[in-house]
This record gives C-alpha cells, structure tokens and sequence, in this order.
C-alpha cells in the first residue's frame, strides 16, 4: 500500500482511533482531530471542531505543515441525541445534522482543495447502518447518516474524473462503550437480529475503512460497505 497522509475526526476514542491506529499499522501517516483529550501514540492529534470551519482549517494548516497534503480523509465524528419523535427538540435534530452532516460537508469541502491539486483522494464516510435500515428513537440520527449517501455518490460523480473516491462503510452494532453499557437482556436481544450472532469490533470497521483507501480499491466509488454482520442486508 502507497504510504499517504490520513486525517481522521473524532480519532480519540472508539471506531475512530481504531481506524487511526489501523492507518498507522500500516506505514501511513495519520493525523486526528479531537475536541479533548489525546489521539494514540505514534498519531498527529490536532483540536478542532467540525462544526465551525475556520477551526477545520487550522487544523488542516497544522496537519499540512507537519505530515503534507492530506490524501485520504475519514469522517468519523458524529454525535447522538436519541428520544422519540414527539419528545425530540429543534436543537436535539438540528445539532446532531450540524455535527454528523454538516461536519462531513465542511471537512471534505476543505480536504478537497489539495487532493484536487494533486489528482488523488480518498474520501471515506462514517455513516451507519441505521441510516437505510431505520431506528426507532433515532430519527436525528438515521437521517444524517442517510444523507451520507447522497453526499458520498454525489461527490463521486464531481470528483470520480480526477483519482477521487467517495464511499460510506456503514457499521452496525459494534464493541464500544456504549454497547458494553446496555443491559445484558437488551445486549442479548439486539444479537438475536443479528445473522452473525455477535457485534463487531472496531477493528473489523477499520480494516474496512484501510481497504477503501489502497490502491486496490482504486475502482470502488460511490459504494456502502456494511460492517454489521448481516443485520442491514438490502444496502
């Protein structure tokens, strides 16, 4: 695999410092963007918010000046604010677009411009398997991570002519601590959907994501690749 510079948002901590640290594993050289706290060892850790566009841009400043151009970006941050329809509040929607849609649109808006100039990028989007599959409670949510793919597809069809590529890996229930916090029975339940019997880990995610950014996968564009052990089947 070419050795190239990967910044990944949100690399502090579950899914996304996995797919860092797979990066890294792998000779590239990674940078993540985090709102506190560290990313992993060996790895560029640089705050920023994706919400806010000037912070987005220091960031790639940073990174720019530190590792060069960034080649591959992996969109990775995102946030919930689950409740049911009736209970769910303008800004409980509209934050969780903001962050999960709107964050994506201004990082691959700004990591576009170099990879552009350099006729090669590999976008990749962290979207989810709720966002075709649907989830009660999760209407924000579901629905953010559904644009992704009109998002991803529709910038495979700008961008496809200049050595780009825009796809989704969509997780499903995966190994975090989120998941570890649910209740046996409900642990037990969601399992019982799921063909392979198990969640996944954020490893298997990352090897996902470390696959769309190789050479190999130099003609898979506009795709969503699931991770979720059959429970989205029909993507």
């Amino acid at each position: 695999m070419t050795p190239r510079t990967v910044l990944v948002t949100g690399g502090n901590r579950g899914i996304g410092r996995a797919i860092a640290v797979a990066f890294a594993a792998a000779g590239h050289r990674v940078a993540v963007t985090v709102r506190s706290g560290d990313g992993p060892e060996g790895v560029l850790a640089v705050q920023a918010d994706v919400t806010d566009a000037a912070s987005l841009d220091a960031a790639f400043r940073a990174i720019e000046a530190e590792l060069g151009p960034v080649e591959v970006v992996v969109a990775n941050a995102g946030i919930t604010k689950d409740t049911l329809l009736l209970r769910m509040s303008d800004d409980d929607f509209d934050s969780v677009v903001a962050t999960n849609l709107g964050g994506t649109f201004r990082l691959v808006k700004r990591a576009s411009k170099g990879m552009l100039r350099a006729r090669f990028g590999r976008v990749i989007l962290i979207g989810s398997v709720v966002g075709l599959l649907g989830s009660a409670g999760q209407i924000n949510y579901a629905s953010s991570k559904a644009a992704l793919v009109g998002f991803a597809r529709s910038l495979a069809r700008e961008l496809g002519a200049r050595g780009i590529t825009a796809n989704v890996v969509a997780p499903g229930f995966i190994e975090t601590d989120m998941t570890a916090a649910l209740p046996e029975e409900t642990q037990a339940e969601y399992k019982g959907r799921i063909p392979a019997g198990r969640f996944g880990t954020t490893e298997e995610v990352a090897q996902a994501a470390l696959w769309l950014a190789s050479d190999e996968a130099a003609y898979i564009n506009g795709a969503v690749i699931p991770v979720d052990g059959g429970l989205g089947m029909g993507h």
